[in-house]
């Protein structure tokens, strides 16, 4: 009979138990979410003329521009935080303390600093020295330097989760730290913190929407400017419905395609071959695990 580490199986008043608990916490949730929209109706904000100003096309082009400038700033910004917490881990995970001491220092100021404090200080500060920085870069900057710390943190903590055998294996077959660490720990820790990094970019995605604080015009700045209309009954939330509903769409459109990378990943001969040569049990060794990572990337187990 298998049980769960953390807690026993639950027995059959257990089951009867937390099935009720399931159902009225859905039924509560059903409720607020039927007495929202009910406040809604009656506060007009169905109505046709809170509407009337999404009946023109010009307002779906003003979506679909602020729609691109919230994924143009995602995308280098994403990229940008992915390089920086590669480049961070490496540092705090190095042997030399004058590199391993500072650049810890840089990941803890860069992770304490607020998101929104790092957009104004650039965009609001930096003219104050002489140096001025349009509101894209100010967003792109700030989102690059708060989640590549935080990426260097999960990609470092996936290397020290593995068991110190496999690096100990690699240094046996004669590779270097840069060889242990490109062909043997960065690759499982990249697979076994996946989850946690599509997290973050996902975070990433959603934190654009403080741009709108530096006028960057985004999702959100475009919806604070649609519900500020007085001409059209002032329709914010008409406007923040569409505007959150274009973020889930997102959001889900990027959570999908982690799921399909991460299948894939399950899925490939190369991760299969090398797993199958680590797993405990079936003759394989931290060592024979290394040496076919190292054939797989050299061609030598094709």
């Amino acid at each position: 009979m298998s049980g769960s580490v953390l807690y026993d199986v639950p027995g059959p008043r257990a089951v009867v138990r937390n099935r009720i608990i399931g159902a009225v916490t859905i039924l509560v949730v059903l409720l607020f979410v039927g007495w929202v929209i009910w406040r809604f109706y009656e506060t007009g904000q169905f109505s046709p003329e809170k509407w009337e100003l999404f009946t023109y096309s010009t307002i779906w082009m003003l979506f679909l521009e602020a729609t691109w400038n919230t994924l143009a700033a995602f995308g280098v910004a994403a990229v940008g935080a992915i390089i920086l917490g590669f480049v961070l881990a490496l540092g705090r995970m190095s042997d030399h303390a004058w590199v391993r001491v500072p650049v810890g220092w840089i990941v803890e100021i860069l992770r304490a600093i607020p998101v929104l404090i790092f957009m104004m200080l650039l965009y609001y500060g930096l003219p104050v020295i002489g140096v001025k920085m349009s509101p894209y870069w100010a967003v792109v900057i700030a989102l690059i330097a708060y989640n590549g710390s935080v990426l260097a943190e999960v990609i470092r903590a996936g290397v020290e989760s593995l068991p110190r055998g496999q690096s100990e294996a690699g240094y046996a077959i004669g590779l270097r730290k840069a060889g242990v660490m490109r062909l043997v720990l960065l690759p499982q820790a990249i697979r076994a913190m996946l989850p946690v990094i599509i997290s973050q970019l996902v975070v990433t995605l959603k934190d654009t929407a403080l741009g709108f604080i530096i006028t960057y015009h985004e999702l959100l700045y475009l919806v604070k400017l649609l519900g500020s209309q007085a001409l059209y009954n002032s329709p914010l939330i008409p406007s923040a419905i569409i505007g959150g509903s274009i973020y889930v769409a997102l959001c889900l459109a990027l959570s999908y395609v982690a799921y399909i990378v991460e299948k894939r990943t399950r899925r490939s001969p190369k991760v299969t071959t090398v797993a199958a040569a680590g797993q405990p049990g079936q003759g394989g060794t931290d060592t024979e695990l290394i040496v076919a990572q190292s054939d797989i990337r050299t061609g030598g187990g094709a």
